[in-house]
């Protein structure tokens, strides 16, 4: 016979924080396509490339990039509770 499980239930925070910390291991992977894509892009008018747009470009991702590490570090720094201190004792006055 087949015992039927109850369904694996998780918890509306606990699911958010896993899934902010899966987003935050696809970042570099993300990042490495952002800043390859302009290896793609075909010359406009010129034979040469245009690095003035390139340029900027990779200079926009970078920054992006940046920025969204940033916030997604503090979101799941914030949910990060420091441990207690098993001997219940204060430790600043001595």
């Amino acid at each position: 016979m087949r015992q039927t499980q109850a369904p694996l239930f998780l918890e509306r925070q606990s699911y958010r924080r896993r899934r902010l910390a899966d987003a935050a291991r696809m970042l570099p992977v993300l990042g490495t396509m952002l800043i390859l894509l302009p290896l793609l892009w075909a010359p406009q008018s010129t034979p040469g490339t245009d690095t003035a747009q390139g340029g900027l470009y990779i200079f926009l991702v970078w920054g992006g990039l940046i920025a969204a590490a940033f916030l997604m570090a503090r979101r799941l720094g914030a949910g990060i509770e420091p441990p207690d201190d098993p001997q219940g004792g204060d430790r600043e006055g001595g």
